[in-house]
């Protein structure tokens, strides 16, 4: 049976994710930016329980939740060791590892870069990617502790996924991003996305999820012919304005 997620905004620009697997109805939050937030969704879904945090890294806006989310449903917590800077953890994952929802198997592949322990988990039956801060629709995440070899490198390995995965990145930053696209990218048809993401924007509409086949054609760390292009434009990002 299928995984069934989640998102609702929380702090600023940030979405949380609450993921069920069918199956078993086991719970879990990918990242934990508002504890509350968490536990009115899931009330609201009428879910009733917490079993699991997965974080994807140690920065403060996706681990926040661990202590209280712990304390008040009595959930296990697993991530990157870096986790441990910064908030309880309890079982530390690296790349090639899986961490489970019930039956669906996450697996966890290593993406420095944004932070040097950074991960992402990804149900290959499903077709399901939890990409944290590493990709982003239409972005990727700022380079704080890793090199944009680094950075490269992991989207590298995303970008080799079938393009169908449905990818829930953590932050809604898409319309600055199609900003910044259009100013590297000037086909007709880059543009017309850009406003398609306007236009969902201004409606209120979330642009997470979205799939890697669409990023790969318009993202614009991933149409990057190569490193250097890749570093260069993730430097531009930095102080674009848009």
């Amino acid at each position: 049976m299928p995984l069934t997620v989640h998102l609702f905004p929380a702090r600023e620009d940030n979405y949380a994710f609450l993921a069920r697997d069918e199956a078993t109805g086991t719970v879990a939050a990918i990242d934990t930016p508002d504890a509350q937030v968490i536990l009115d969704a899931i009330q609201r879904l009428g879910w009733g329980r917490l079993d699991r945090i997965i974080n994807t890294h140690w920065h403060p806006d996706h681990t926040e939740g661990n202590e209280r989310l712990k304390a008040e449903t009595g959930c296990d917590i697993w991530g990157p060791e870096e986790v441990k800077k910064v908030a309880l953890l309890d079982h530390v994952v690296e790349e090639g590892d899986v961490v489970r929802i019930g039956d669906t198997t996450l697996h966890v592949t290593a993406t420095p870069g944004h932070t040097l322990g950074h991960v992402v988990f990804r149900s290959v039956e499903d077709q399901i990617a939890f990409t944290g801060d590493t990709l982003f629709t239409l972005g990727c995440g700022r380079l704080f502790e890793g090199t944009p070899e680094q950075m490269w490198d992991s989207l590298q390995r995303i970008a080799a996924w079938p393009d169908e995965t449905v990818l829930y990145g953590a932050h809604e930053y898409t319309a600055s991003n199609a900003r910044f696209m259009v100013t590297v990218d000037d086909r007709p048809e880059a543009r017309a996305h850009a406003e398609g993401i306007f236009t969902r924007r201004a409606l209120g509409e979330a642009t997470v999820p979205t799939t890697l086949g669409v990023e790969r054609r318009f993202n614009p760390y991933l149409t990057a012919r190569d490193g250097a292009e890749f570093a260069a434009r993730r430097a531009a990002k930095d102080g674009f304005k848009g």
